[in-house]
């Protein structure tokens, strides 16, 4: 029977959890500096004490930047089959969080078979689930019905869940006052300001928001403070409302850390590169180091079908400017729900983009596969590049569908492969590209 209902209770009191020492031993960092991280809330541990089948990440300061993976069911699209086979192809790529956006239908019984199923930390928005729950229009939904269904994802097992607790009164001030070409582009954002904006009342997730905490105490949820009115086009960014929202949810963080809930926060959206840095330093500071989750950023808005692309790059200098966790997007966004080979596409941008950051942050072992992957090259093991490969399947067969009369080299150099040629030399052999 453990004594403490958080993770971050437990490193208060000095304890190092069983999950402190298996994210220790995965990040290469002494146990009692993890527990430091995660008594100060630089580090979370999102692990849900209804969640089995877990495998506990640290998401936060020092650590490996971890990659989210969304998925679920939508009206217009509501193959559970095919979402299962995107949650395979989650855990076959090694993302460490799922969220399930699920907003139709059977929610309750694909969240329990992801959550009975999935190592990966799992993650919700209690706001797109509300109105399939509660079978109620928005207008009519009380701020009860809304803690209920926070309630009843807690007890599913859900590990981290967004709330959008900052869309207060004085952030949608500054949203209306300073006017943008996007306007609301968060879904649970939106409807909780089409809520606030039809009954008169206070966000129902700031106002009750110790309740909230209580809920997500009991359970060991990690709240992930949404970032309602992230910007939602590049020329939104850094606005009024943006910010506004960030010193909200600053004072929030502080407030769940008072009663041991763990905090991540979330951040924007669409940004153009120069001011991506910035942005990461500001929210560090504003939400005292707090890990950081990011979507994106999107650094183009021109580029629909290759946005996994536009994420990736922002999500690698978001990452390595101090971005602790990043949101995947597939070429699918802004278009459609994506299928298999969208989740995949989308998996592999955000691995790279976050293995690139973690490389740049001086992350321990970071650059170990890489130098794998060299020593590999440097003798031309094709197998063993395989193996270190980020994707050994696709790399394999693109060796392979153009295979070289030479396997020592591949089909676009041939015989006048550099490495061949240079090896070949400093090995005291003589280089011929004519046959006698």
């Amino acid at each position: 029977m453990r004594n403490y209902k958080t993770q971050m209770e437990a490193a208060k009191k000095g304890i190092i959890t069983p999950e402190m020492e298996i994210v220790a031993k995965k990040e290469y960092i002494d146990p009692e500096k993890l527990r430091e991280s995660v008594a100060k809330g630089v580090v979370a541990i999102p692990c849900n004490v209804n969640h089995k089948s877990i495998s506990p990440e640290g998401i936060g300061m020092g650590l490996r930047t971890k990659i989210n993976v969304n998925l679920g069911i939508s009206g217009d699209c509501k193959d559970y089959e095919v979402e299962m086979n995107k949650v395979d192809m989650a855990i076959k790529f090694g993302a460490e969080a799922i969220m399930d956006l699920s907003n139709y239908g059977k929610t309750h019984e694909f969240r329990t078979a992801l959550i009975e199923k999935s190592p990966a930390m799992i993650g919700t928005v209690p706001m797109y689930d509300a109105i399939g729950y509660l079978e109620k229009d928005l207008v009519h939904i009380t701020a009860e019905d809304f803690l209920s269904v926070v309630r009843a994802h807690a007890e599913e097992g859900v590990d981290f869940m967004t709330i959008h607790a900052g869309i207060n009164r004085r952030a949608v001030e500054a949203f209306m006052r300073d006017k943008r070409k996007m306007n609301i582009v968060s879904r649970g954002g939106s409807l909780l300001f089409a809520w606030m904006m039809m009954t008169g009342n206070e966000n129902p997730f700031y106002e009750h928001y110790d309740e909230v905490l209580e809920i997500l105490r009991e359970y060991d949820v990690t709240i992930s403070l949404g970032d309602a009115l992230r910007p939602g086009c590049i020329d939104d960014s850094t606005d009024a409302g943006q910010i506004s929202e960030l010193i909200e949810l600053g004072a929030l963080t502080e407030r769940a850390w008072a009663k041991d809930v763990q905090v991540m926060v979330e951040g924007p959206g669409h940004m153009a590169m120069n001011e991506i840095e910035a942005n990461m330093k500001l929210q560090k500071r504003i939400c005292h180091n707090a890990p950081f989750y990011v979507l994106g950023p999107l650094v183009t808005d021109i580029a629909p079908g290759y946005d996994h692309i536009t994420s990736a790059i922002g999500g690698a200098i978001a990452a390595a400017s101090g971005a602790d966790f990043l949101c995947y997007v597939t070429p699918a966004e802004h278009l459609r729900l994506p299928d298999v080979n969208d989740v995949k596409e989308g998996i592999m941008a955000s691995k790279i983009a976050a293995h690139a950051a973690d490389i740049a942050k001086g992350v321990p072992h970071a650059r170990d596969r890489d130098n794998e992957m060299a020593a590999a090259r440097h003798v031309l093991d094709w197998d063993a590049m395989f193996k270190v490969a980020i994707d050994p399947e696709k790399a394999r067969e693109y060796f392979e569908s153009t295979p070289p009369a030479d396997r020592h080299t591949c089909s676009m150099c041939g015989k006048m492969c550099a490495v061949r040629t240079t090896n070949m030399i400093l090995e005291g052999k003589k280089v011929e590209f004519c046959d006698e």
